[in-house]
């Protein structure tokens, strides 16, 4: 009989370790889509399957919570970051790898420097500067969805300047040196070579950065006003509403937060291929 000399626990174990797992992975979702349908005193009382179904609070969400504006808010902004920060990592990565300079190695060593900065630390200099800045133009800054997409930018850009500096060393330079050859330019070579390449690495970049400002509660509870308030905000704030007083309303807040985490899970769905391939292949090691 062959054996699998690679197999490091036999597959009975396997299976009761992955059991184990998804047991602690898939209750606390499980307990979140039974409340969101279940009677909100049920929920009150602990009661983990529901006794009736109340599909209705998925439509109440809409008005209670102001969900609508909320994922508005937190697509345009978590996305914009997403999709710059991506495409000037790739062009900044390019540079410290394919090109030498003076000063590329203290960048490289400021770009894991910045990464264990405390973004608590950051709050309140950020809010200074913007609220400075809103006095030099004469312009409302704070509260604005462009003030929340620098901040975000500004912590999201050296982690996925990083990751791609880590992918591009992967990717031969011979490649560069045979573009050059037949006449390309830097330019032409990051555009027709470089990020078709650099696919795997750009997902990666891209979604940590995406979650940077989807998860982000503290920055966007100060930089922003109702009208441009992310979805975890509109949660933090309705979650605060239900504290004391009559029986929170469990069945409205499971449901708002189940929707706030489907956008992300199909994120992961979509792209878990390149996830693999810029984690592993030539990302982060």
């Amino acid at each position: 009989m062959r054996t699998d000399v690679q197999r490091l626990l036999p597959r009975w174990v396997q299976a009761a370790v992955i059991a184990v797992l998804l047991v602690f992975v898939m209750t606390p979702v499980l307990y979140m889509l039974f409340a969101s349908v279940n009677d909100d005193l049920e929920v009150a009382r602990g009661a983990f399957w529901p006794t009736s179904l109340h599909l209705d609070n998925y439509a109440k969400i809409w008005s209670t919570v102001e969900l609508g504006a909320g994922l508005a808010n937190s697509v345009v902004v978590a996305g914009s970051v997403a999709l710059v920060s991506a495409l000037v990592a790739v062009a900044t990565a390019y540079v410290l790898v394919r090109f030498q300079f003076l000063g590329r190695g203290l960048i490289l060593r400021g770009l894991l420097a910045l990464q264990s900065i405390p973004g608590t630390l950051m709050l309140l200099p950020v809010f200074v500067l913007f609220a400075n800045l809103s006095a030099v133009l004469g312009m409302q800054v704070i509260g604005t969805r462009w003030a929340l997409f620098v901040t975000y930018l500004t912590f999201a850009l050296p982690f996925s300047t990083w990751v791609m500096v880590t992918y591009l060393r992967g990717l031969p330079a011979e490649l560069d040196e045979a573009a050059r050859l037949d006449g390309a330019s830097s330019w032409r070579i990051l555009r027709s070579i470089i990020i078709p390449l650099s696919w795997p690495g750009l997902v990666v970049a891209s979604i940590f950065a995406f979650l940077l400002g989807w998860n982000d509660v503290l920055f966007a509870s100060v930089m922003t006003n109702p009208d441009s308030r992310t979805v975890a905000v509109a949660l933090q704030v309705f979650g605060a509403t239900q504290e004391g007083g009559a029986i929170p309303i469990y069945g409205q807040l499971m449901a708002s937060a189940l929707i706030c985490a489907l956008p992300v899970v199909v994120l992961y769905l979509v792209f878990q291929r390149f996830l693999v391939g810029g984690l592993t292949a030539g990302g982060v090691k």
